[in-house]
């Protein structure tokens, strides 16, 4: 079956759309394309994540992304030469605004609206992933764990698949792992504080660090990163979810505030050495086995940050996800098209030793 995957995740940095031909557990990708969002698109989403809008706002732009994912699409697929009706399936995460996966009122709200995206597609889409596995008691992530396990798992070594999107996860992988084996957690930042600051000190010039060239340039801040690594978070068990609500512009203003006299360029390189130094403090506390890490994302690119984390796990190898035939700009996207994929022969997508949820369930909508 081919199915393509739409992940837009909490960087902002644009639409990826990967497209894959399924059976199975077989998986192999026929094309990958990411589409930036337009600057005022971005800010458009920022303005409504985890802050207090209007009804409208959100209304408007859930319809809007749709059009975007739509044309996206549409882009891959040209520029791959791929024919848009070999498709027979779309999976869409959508845009994650808001995300509350503890406590009592769990909740979590992706726009980018499933109907509008299959009436111009013309193609059966799987959207809202997460609610499902939330009312099984679960946190509605990470999902892409179960994917992880299906990809990467080793009978001879200890693995651990880690992504690095706006927030860092990982995916803990016991040799020989059955699925209840497998744990799976944000670590905390990815990209998220790293890019911000770039964009601040740029004034919106750039939106990332591109190659870490910026932060190699900086010394590391070692007060401020010891009190960053202070957070109870780091020392909390999994199951546990991080986002924009910890890691968004309230936790700039808190520990990076505008008018602090550090260089830019050695805020930046804390920044970077926070995000390598919590990945690496999730692996050795709760998976100190491991013995390769594989690694996708963007920050896959951000040879600062990839240094920092082989120097802080000095007895792990950390492999790039294309060695093992992941593109790793296109892994999370990947995942959508495998649990769309799921979801169609109505098998559970969650692992619940990954999310807490009470067991196994299938996930998502599906809009024909």
């Amino acid at each position: 079956m081919r199915v393509a995957g739409i992940m837009s995740g909490t960087s902002l940095d644009g639409i990826d759309v990967a497209i894959a031909d399924i059976a199975g557990q077989r998986v192999r990708t026929i094309a990958h394309a990411m589409t930036p969002y337009p600057a005022q698109v971005r800010e458009r989403i920022l303005a409504i994540s985890n802050t207090i809008c209007s009804t409208g706002q959100i209304s408007r732009l859930n319809f809007e992304l749709a059009e975007l994912y739509a044309r996206a699409v549409r882009a891959a697929c040209k520029r791959r030469e791929v024919p848009l009706e070999s498709i027979q399936l779309v999976g869409c995460h959508g845009q994650t605004i808001y995300h509350e996966g503890q406590g009592s009122n769990r909740n979590t709200l992706q726009i980018g609206e499933a109907g509008v995206l299959a009436e111009r597609l013309g193609v059966t889409v799987v959207s809202n992933f997460r609610s499902r596995d939330m009312a099984a008691g679960g946190q509605g992530a990470p999902l892409v764990p179960f994917v992880d396990y299906q990809l990467f798992r080793s009978k001879k070594i200890d693995r651990v698949a880690l992504n690095i999107g706006g927030i860092a996860n990982i995916t803990i992988l016991p040799k020989n792992a059955r699925p209840e084996d497998v744990t799976a957690f944000d670590t905390g930042p990815g990209n998220m504080v790293i890019d911000q600051l770039v964009a601040r000190f740029t004034e919106g010039r750039q939106n990332f660090d591109r190659g870490g060239a910026i932060a190699a340039q900086g010394h590391v801040d070692r007060e401020l990163l010891d009190k960053l690594l202070k957070d109870r978070y780091f020392q909390t068990k999994p199951p546990k979810t991080a986002g924009r609500e910890q890691y968004g512009q309230a936790f700039l203003k808190l520990h990076f505030p505008a008018g602090r006299k550090t260089e830019p360029k050695d805020l930046i390189a804390t920044a970077t050495a926070f995000t390598a130094a919590t990945i690496a403090l999730g692996i050795q506390r709760f998976a100190p086995a491991t013995r390769e890490v594989i690694a996708a994302g963007g920050g896959t690119h951000n040879r600062q940050l990839m240094a920092q984390l082989a120097a802080f796990l000095p007895e792990v190898r950390v492999a790039n996800s294309a060695e093992f035939g992941i593109d790793p700009d296109a892994k999370e996207a990947i995942a959508f098209a495998i649990l769309a994929y799921r979801t169609w022969r109505r098998e559970p997508g969650n692992l619940p030793s990954a999310t807490g949820a009470r067991r196994p369930v299938v996930l998502g909508d599906i809009s024909f």
